[in-house]
């Protein structure tokens, strides 16, 4: 019999499963993986949002209550047994008893993997090498590549690198913008340069004490990397912008006036750099919600980060997630 859920679902606060994953193949024990790959009537996530369950192990949510403990239960069934499963809430359902409290119906695929699976192994390595790769399953057949392809009744599901945020600055905003970029799941990097030695007290925070330019290659710059430059100091914010700016980062933003921006890009222009280099400079930072204070800012800073993200990711239309017999693209 397995253990109930905890009371308290801080599992939930997990969006991306891969960090359990990851435990559970450490600790060499088969994982149930749940992955949500259709929604109608406007469900409280999205098609793709994922859960794992093996000893011990709980992450992600899918109803907010709703439906967890059943799926937990069909989870945990399927690690005994090994065979897939389809589960559907709401019309259609063959509990219904059990109901969205939003009225929606949503349809979840449940899927044992193994400790030793190839394809987990090759999403694990994905995952540390900052590779996109797409993981295509039946639950008997798996493979994950950059480039897999579906087949009939396959869930497909792509993954992305795990977001990352680097914070330029010293003060208490520049600090709240850093750990709410951590509770977020941003992997985050604080950058003071010849800061103190001791790092900023946040847990799960990384911390540099170089200049801009070596400190973004040592951290390294690609399409998932946001860029907060937070120093209030010109001289820091012009080095800063040089190195990020014509960087692979996906977000640079700066914080201050927007009256100040162009003595901060003024350098880069004199020394040549593209305009459309320097317009990829978001000033003032983060959403415009009227507030000054640290937390304040930290919101908006991120609240803009996330909507980016989601601007240039769309999600999937429910016609390709919902049909039964074809691969299911989630």
């Amino acid at each position: 019999m397995r253990e109930p859920l905890p009371e308290w679902p801080l599992f939930g606060l997990a969006d991306d499963v891969r960090p359990a994953l990851a435990q559970a193949r450490q600790r060499k024990i088969p994982m149930a993986l749940a992955t949500l790959i259709a929604v109608e009537g406007g469900g409280p996530r999205p098609v793709g949002t994922q859960m794992a369950f093996a000893d011990g192990i709980v992450a992600g949510y899918f109803s907010g209550g709703c439906v967890e403990s059943d799926v937990a239960d069909h989870a945990f069934a399927c690690l005994e047994d090994g065979e897939p499963r389809r589960l559907i809430y709401g019309e259609g359902s063959p509990w219904p008893d059990i109901t969205l409290l939003c009225g929606a119906r949503i349809e979840i695929f449940v899927e044992k993997v193994d400790a030793g699976d190839l394809a987990l192994i090759e999403l694990l390595e994905a995952r540390d090498q900052r590779r996109p790769t797409t993981w295509v399953s039946d639950g008997h057949r798996r493979v994950c590549a950059l480039e897999a392809e579906p087949w009939d009744g396959a869930v497909v599901r792509r993954h992305e690198p795990v977001p990352r945020l680097v914070v330029f600055g010293s003060d208490p905003t520049a600090l709240a913008i850093a750990q709410l970029g951590v509770l977020s799941g941003l992997e985050t990097t604080f950058v003071r340069s010849k800061g103190p030695e001791a790092p900023p007290p946040i847990d799960g925070l990384g911390y540099r004490r170089d200049d801009p330019q070596a400190a973004l290659d040592a951290i390294g710059c690609d399409a998932w990397t946001s860029i907060a430059v937070a120093t209030h100091n010109i001289d820091t914010d012009r080095e800063a912008l040089a190195a990020a700016l014509p960087s692979a980062a996906g977000y640079v933003g700066l914080l201050g006036a927007r009256k100040r921006l162009q003595e901060r890009l003024a350098p880069m222009r004199a020394a040549g750099v593209p305009e459309e280099v320097l317009a990829r400079v978001h000033a003032p930072i983060g959403l415009d919600i009227g507030g000054k204070a640290p937390w304040e800012v930290a919101v908006s800073v991120i609240g803009e980060i996330i909507s980016l993200r989601y601007a240039r990711t769309p999600e999937p239309s429910r016609d390709a997630t919902s049909k039964r017999g074809k691969a299911a693209v989630v």
